[in-house]
């Protein structure tokens, strides 16, 4: 199994950045549990990457290390050095267990698409076992809305008589393909974005090394998601960013050379990924265009640009379904804006 693999299935369990931005879903966490109103289960929802997971797993933390004095004070935040958080941390304490997407069994290694009915009846049998270290056990699943129907309803039977003194944890970043029986019988909490000024801090603290201009603007195009900042950042963002500047600078003129020039880095297999960055950098201005546009321009001078994102938008999906040339898709994605600057 490769090292990336590897890391991708540990990372959840080392998840060591501070709760920031959410605090009052924090404080009521942990009010719950130092107010003896612990519920079995809690549903954190909100959109990617704003730190749901964060969230849980350093719950998850408190409340199996709740017994010690030394911790009970500090709200959610623990002591990374605590011998029980150390186990957390990697992956090793024998009462707490994560499920997610499974591996396949078989070379080439790959995630499967949804959460197995086998991975949560495996869990189910994890919760009746007598807790072996701490005075909780802790289920997280990451994320539940990836769950297959028979998966959601074997968790279901769960939740309807769950085990004594046991902590499940549903993290989802689109709560409605729950179950409506799921969601009946979890405590929910919903998490908003991020503000800039939070994502910028973020950025920071992870010592990206991006100058202050530049983590306003990858903070910008995340939309209140540091997962996403830092996903932009690692991923060569912001030099797509910056060549994208270049070439709407001149609209309605299309500079022909410099488009074809950034274009072709898009193809193959090694091209897929900035050719995505590059199309959601490229909606992300359209859309703050059109929007400070309805402040400053009328609705007349607005259509154009409304027809060139529903275009845009069209073209991209219909280049997914059908595998239509990636170079070719920004190509026609510059005509729509030039004629969306012709008016």
């Amino acid at each position: 199994m490769s090292d990336e693999l590897i890391g991708a299935i540990e990372a959840p369990r080392l998840e060591t950045g501070p709760v920031l931005g959410h605090d009052a879903a924090a404080r009521t966490m942990v009010d719950a549990l130092q107010g003896g109103r612990l519920a079995h289960a809690w549903l954190i929802s909100g959109p990617k990457g704003i730190g749901k997971s964060t969230l849980a797993w350093r719950f998850a933390r408190r409340v199996l290390a709740a017994e010690d004095a030394a911790i009970q004070d500090h709200g959610i935040e623990t002591d990374p050095d605590h011998p029980d958080i150390r186990k957390i941390m990697a992956g090793s304490h024998p009462d707490c267990r994560l499920v997610r997407r499974s591996l396949t069994k078989k070379s080439p290694y790959r995630f499967r698409t949804e959460i197995s009915v086998e991975d949560v009846r495996e869990a189910s049998t994890f919760l009746h076992h007598t807790a072996g270290q701490s005075a909780w056990r802790c289920l997280i699943v990451d994320a539940a809305d990836e769950m297959n129907t028979n998966a959601q309803n074997a968790l279901l039977k769960v939740l309807e008589e769950p085990p004594a003194r046991t902590l499940i944890l549903l993290i989802a970043h689109a709560p409605s393909r729950l179950l409506p029986t799921i969601r009946s019988r979890c405590r929910s909490l919903t998490l908003r974005a991020l503000t800039n000024p939070q994502v910028v801090e973020i950025l920071a603290r992870k010592n990206s090394g991006l100058s202050e201009a530049d983590l306003q603007i990858i903070s910008d195009i995340s939309d209140g998601s540091p997962g996403r900042a830092l996903e932009l950042a690692q991923a060569g963002g912001l030099e797509l960013y910056h060549q994208l500047m270049e070439l709407v600078e001149p609209l309605p003129r299309i500079d022909t050379e410099r488009l074809h020039a950034a274009s072709d880095r898009f193809g193959g297999a090694s091209g897929e990924a900035g050719y995505r960055t590059f199309l959601e950098i490229l909606k992300w201005w359209l859309l703050r265009h059109i929007r400070e546009g309805a402040t400053s321009r009328g609705q007349g001078a607005l259509e154009p640009w409304l027809k060139a994102w529903e275009k845009i938008d069209e073209l991209a999906s219909r280049a997914d379904s059908v595998n239509l040339d990636r170079k070719q898709v920004v190509l026609n994605t510059f005509i729509e804006l030039s004629a969306a600057a012709q008016g």
